[in-house]
């Protein structure tokens, strides 16, 4: 971890060498529009400190993002009249992240909004749930 990465996008976005409109900050975060928006008010929270993602980021930043990011969205609440909220992180290329420097994605959500996110909930089978389950709690070999 450092504090700034000279070629990340997000840590020029910080030291202002690429314009931004902040719309919240304090000593650890800064949180700005996103400039690719999925839904009308979009933002991004970002840790002051550079990190590459969620299992690089210590705990105080951690703690920090998740403050800011409910505070932003109570704001939101408040403010435009979402009708939800998704938050989002997203750890590796696989998992969309495309710029390596930990941010949450607080996404307000309307009834009529376009955002379609590509998970479609279907049932799992039992067996297989109770298998995975035993992986993360460390008794199973991975799959795979």
């Amino acid at each position: 971890m450092a504090d700034r990465d000279p070629n990340c996008i997000f840590c020029k976005v910080l030291a202002g060498e690429i314009p931004s409109e902040e719309v919240d900050s304090d000593a650890r975060t800064v949180t700005v529009m996103d400039i690719n928006p999925a839904t009308r008010g979009h933002v991004v929270v970002i840790t002051r400190t550079h990190s590459e993602s969620l299992m690089e980021l210590d705990d105080e930043d951690l703690l920090a993002a998740m403050r800011t990011a409910r505070r932003v969205a109570e704001r939101m609440r408040a403010t435009l009249g979402p009708a939800g909220f998704n938050i989002l992180h997203n750890i590796g290329r696989a998992a969309w992240q495309s710029i390596f420097h930990f941010h949450v994605h607080v996404i307000p959500r309307y009834e009529d909004d376009p955002l379609q996110l590509p998970w479609v909930p279907g049932p799992a089978d039992p067996a297989e749930l109770a298998q995975t389950a035993d992986q993360i709690r460390g008794g199973g070999a991975p799959s795979g």
